[in-house]
């Protein structure tokens, strides 16, 4: 029998679907938050395809930061590399020190108006969360396991392939939430410079007084959100009751 937490997420993904379907549904509910002969429902594009390109960005842009984040902190753990650590640490720690906002501000005369200087923003804004927890996966693996590695005769990239990563996967899953997560929020603000996101129906809602424009555009950002974080936070207890940790 499905828990109530369980059933409360397949409830919000099937709300969240049918809306972003057949938007036209939920008019009656959100009527109340505009003027007389205001439209409800967000009429300058399609809601599905605006989610469709957003998740793309963020995935995109998390993909990015999650290579260069593990590269780095698998430098830094070896012991040829660990001399970079704080260099690294300034690194990664640059789209933490510059807002977004600033970011696009310096890769719009650059790269042009779209998705590109979003995509270097968000970039920037999720190598921190990664590198940090992949660093705390890979350096508090478990002394006697690692032993037995080197016992075993394995090498140091099969014992990085074959014991390190996997047993490390659960921490570094859980910084890949996390700039997941900060991503699906901050590239909202990618629709400033002209880039496809769910940030255009919260900036025409705030352009034409619509309540219902910007309630529609956060709502669907604060779902996608909490059902990705949960899905990967699953993800991660199976895997930290596989690896024993």
């Amino acid at each position: 029998m499905l828990k109530l937490p369980v059933l409360l997420r397949l409830a919000a993904f099937v709300v969240l679907m049918a809306f972003l379907l057949q938007p036209h549904w939920f008019e009656p509910v959100l009527r109340p938050l505009v003027q007389d002969n205001a439209p409800v429902i967000y009429n300058q594009g399609s809601l599905l395809q605006l989610t469709l390109l957003h998740l793309r960005t963020v995935a995109i842009a998390t993909a990015a930061a999650t290579v260069v984040a593990l590269a780095l902190a698998i430098l830094v753990t070896r012991a040829s590399g660990a001399e970079f650590l704080p260099l690294s640490r300034s690194l990664v720690n640059i789209g933490q020190t510059f807002p977004p906002v600033a970011v696009l501000a310096l890769a719009v005369p650059i790269f042009g108006f779209g998705e590109k200087p979003t995509l270097i923003a968000l970039f920037l804004y999720g190598l921190l969360p990664i590198f940090e927890n992949a660093l705390t996966g890979l350096t508090t693996l478990p002394p006697s396991v690692m032993e037995a590695a080197r016992g075993a005769g394995m090498t140091g990239a099969q014992r990085l392939v074959r014991v390190e990563l996997p047993l490390a996967m659960p921490v570094i899953l859980a910084g890949i939430r996390l700039s997941i997560v900060i991503s699906l929020a901050t590239a909202t603000i990618g629709s400033t410079v002209a880039a496809k996101t769910l940030g255009e129906v919260i900036i025409a809602g705030l352009q034409s007084n619509n309540l219902a424009f910007v309630v529609q555009g956060g709502l669907i950002v604060a779902v996608l959100a909490v059902l990705l974080h949960d899905a990967l936070q699953a993800v991660e207890r199976r895997l930290a009751v596989r690896m024993g940790r």
